[in-house]
C-alpha cells in the first residue's frame, strides 16, 4: 500500500508564513513577515460579532452565506465600482479569500487545463492549481517597477489555457496595476475566451493617488470575471476568515459547488459583523489608507537607514527590499539569519516565484503594525550596517 502524501502536494508541505512566524515566536523577534495587523478593526464591528454570539447566531448559516451579508457585498460592489450583482445567484461567502480562490480554481478547471498567473504569487495559488490537476503558467513581474509586460502575458496563453488568475493590488510587490495593463489583460481574455479570477483583497489599501480598478469593470469582462475579496484585510479582522466571490451566475455556481464540499459554511457571528462593517461610511476607507500610508513611510525610512534598497509600494501591507544592497546573495538565508542578527522577521520572496532567480535577493516586510513597533523594528534594523 502506498502511504503518505500525494505527489501533487509534496512541494507544498508548509507555508513560508508558518515557518517565519514560528521563527519570530522562537526568537522573540518583531514579526514583519506575515501580513496581519497587530491591532483590531473598528470597535462597532467587534461588538456586532459579540452581539451576534449572545443573540444565538452560532449555528450553520446558509451555505452561500447570510442573505444580509450577500446583499451588503452586492451593495458594496455597486457603490464602489458600479458593478451589479444579484445577491442570491451572483455572490457567495467563503471562509476567507483563500477558500474563494481554491473554490474558483477547483470549480472552474479540469485536469490538464492551464492557469496563467503573475509571479511573484501568493503561495496558495500554486498549491490550489496543483490540487485541481491543472498546470501553472507564470508571467514574471520584475523589479524595480514590477510592471506587467503585455507581450509576456500573451505568450503565456496557449490552447489549453482556461483561466487567468490575477492579483491587484499585488501581494507581495505592492504594485497596483494601471488601466493600460488591465486593458491588455481584458483584451486577451476576450480574444481567447478566458475566465478571469481576480484576487482583490487589498482593494481599499492603495496609496499616493493610485486607484484600484476591478477587472470586471472593463469592456467584455463582467460576464467572465469572478471577483474575490475579504473582510479581513479591509477591516483588520484577519482571523475571522470571511471572504467572498462575485460574478456571473454560472461561474459563481461553480465556485459555490466546490466551496460547499470544502467548508460548506461557517463563521456565522462574524458574517453578521461583516454585514455591519460593509455599511461603514466612505471616510472609514480613506482613514484606513491614510494611516497605512504613514506606517509604510515609517518603515521605508527605517529600511533605508539600514542600507536596504526599497521599491515603491502603491498598495497592500507590504514593502519589497533588495537584500543585495546590504551584501546578501540569497534572500532565504538573509531572512533565516535576520532574527539572530537584529531581532526582526521578514519573508524571502524567492518562494513566490517559479523563476527563483528573479526574486533571489528580494525580501518582503509588512507595515500593518503599530507605529511604535515599526519604529523599534527600524531601530533594530540599523544593526545591519554593523559588520
Amino acid at each position: 500500500m502506498r502511504r503518505g502524501m500525494g505527489a501533487h502536494l509534496q512541494p507544498f508541505t508548509t507555508t513560508i508564513f508558518n515557518e517565519m512566524s514560528a521563527l519570530a515566536v522562537r526568537t522573540g523577534s518583531i514579526n514583519l513577515g506575515q501580513g496581519f495587523p497587530d491591532t483590531d478593526g473598528p470597535a462597532e464591528v467587534a461588538e456586532a460579532a459579540v452581539a451576534a454570539i449572545r443573540a444565538g447566531h452560532n449555528q450553520y448559516p446558509p451555505g452561500p452565506g447570510l442573505p444580509a451579508l450577500r446583499q451588503a457585498i452586492a451593495d458594496h460592489q455597486r457603490r464602489c465600482y458600479g458593478l451589479e450583482h444579484d445577491p442570491d445567484t451572483e455572490v457567495v461567502v467563503t471562509m476567507g479569500a483563500t477558500e474563494a480562490i481554491a473554490a474558483a480554481v477547483l470549480g472552474l478547471c479540469e485536469p490538464g487545463d492551464e492557469v496563467v498567473t503573475l509571479e511573484p504569487y501568493y503561495d496558495s495559488y500554486a498549491a490550489t492549481i496543483a490540487m485541481a490537476g491543472a498546470q501553472r503558467r507564470v508571467v514574471t513581474l520584475r523589479a524595480p517597477d514590477f510592471a506587467l509586460d503585455p507581450a509576456a502575458l500573451a505568450a503565456a496563453v496557449g490552447p489549453r489555457t482556461r483561466l487567468l488568475l490575477l492579483n491587484s493590488p499585488h501581494n507581495p510587490t505592492g504594485r497596483v496595476l494601471g488601466a493600460d495593463e488591465l486593458g491588455a489583460v481584458a483584451r486577451l481574455c476576450v480574444e481567447h475566451d478566458l475566465v478571469a479570477v481576480t484576487d482583490e483583497v487589498y482593494e481599499h489599501l492603495v496609496y499616493d493617488g493610485a486607484r484600484h480598478i476591478p477587472l470586471a469593470t472593463l469592456p467584455g469582462m463582467a460576464e467572465r470575471t469572478v471577483t474575490i475579496s475579504s473582510h479581513g484585510k479591509t477591516f483588520s479582522f484577519t482571523g475571522w476568515k470571511v471572504g467572498w466571490a462575485c460574478g456571473p451566475a454560472d461561474l459563481i455556481a461553480a465556485v459555490r459547488t466546490a466551496k460547499q464540499y470544502l467548508s460548506y459554511s461557517g463563521a456565522t457571528p462574524f458574517q453578521h459583523a461583516a454585514t455591519v462593517a460593509l455599511g461603514l461610511p466612505p471616510s472609514y476607507y480613506a482613514d484606513l489608507a491614510a494611516g497605512l500610508a504613514e506606517r509604510r513611510d515609517l518603515l521605508v525610512e527605517g529600511l533605508g537607514d539600514a542600507g536596504l534598497t526599497t521599491f515603491r509600494s502603491q498598495g497592500t501591507y507590504f514593502v519589497v527590499t533588495d537584500a543585495a544592497s546590504v551584501g546578501a546573495t540569497d534572500g532565504v538565508e538573509f531572512c533565516l539569519g535576520l532574527p539572530e542578527r537584529v531581532g526582526v522577521v521578514a519573508v524571502p520572496m524567492s518562494v513566490f516565484y517559479d523563476d527563483a532567480d528573479a526574486g533571489r535577493t528580494l525580501v518582503r516586510f509588512a507595515f500593518c503594525k503599530r507605529p511604535e513597533v515599526l519604529a523599534e523594528a527600524a531601530a533594530r534594523l540599523k544593526g545591519l550596517r554593523r559588520p
